[in-house]
């Protein structure tokens, strides 16, 4: 019989993340680099946020910096948010970012577009455009029936959904329902150019949700 090796289960390295800010997404344009050739570009207005709190191991149990961003009448924040971040501000968006260590920051900080450079390698996770009920085809990208003669609104329908022997839909059937509206993260995308007067910074290709939508931007994790 053959001898089982035993195998010794291989410890997850936590990268350390050391630029993050929040942003909207404004608009998408056309960036033709030095080479001549145009490429598809996205603008953000990012920052500037401000560090309400300096999460440690020994106190919350992992550390993560966690900023504002934005603004909002007091009356729109409940009491204790009020209270958590009341020497600094009130933030219309609070989120936080994991880091292995947190000794280079310190709650009233302000993070702004400054603290990225032209050809920074990004994350941008943000929540996708909502579509609304749609049918399989949209959804899935189903081809649809055939349109030959003797077929009536059978084009866009999904088809046989199951066996006659289970007498069941098996889970996981692709199917027409809610579309859009997730959580979207797209990785590999570079910094073309920061305007660190106005906010803005231009990245490569494209990044989730409408105009307007909230942004969390931070270093490619590797």
């Amino acid at each position: 019989m053959r001898r089982q090796e035993k195998i010794t289960p291989v410890s997850r390295k936590i990268y350390i993340v050391m630029k993050f800010i929040l942003g909207k997404k404004e608009s998408m344009v056309s960036f033709v680099g030095n080479d001549g050739i145009a490429t598809a570009a996205t603008l953000l207005s990012v920052g500037p946020v401000s560090i309400t709190q300096v999460k440690s191991k020994a106190q919350d149990g992992y550390e993560a910096i966690q900023m504002g961003f934005g603004t909002r009448a007091a009356k729109n924040i409940s009491k204790a948010v009020q209270g958590h971040t009341k020497d600094i501000g009130l933030f219309s968006v609070i989120r936080e970012f994991r880091v292995d260590d947190t000794s280079a920051w310190k709650k009233g900080d302000v993070i702004d577009a400054s603290s990225f450079e032209m050809g920074d390698e990004i994350t941008i996770s943000g929540t996708s455009k909502g579509k609304g009920f749609q049918g399989v085809v949209k959804r899935h990208g189903f081809h649809g029936g055939r349109r030959s003669h003797g077929q009536k609104h059978s084009e866009r329908e999904p088809g046989s959904i199951g066996s006659t022997g289970q007498q069941k839909i098996s889970k996981g059937r692709r199917m027409a329902g809610r579309m859009g509206g997730d959580r979207i993260t797209v990785k590999g995308l570079r910094v073309l150019g920061v305007d660190t007067t106005n906010g803005k910074i231009l990245v490569s290709g494209c990044v989730p949700g409408v105009k307007g939508a909230l942004l969390e931007i931070k270093a490619q994790n590797k």
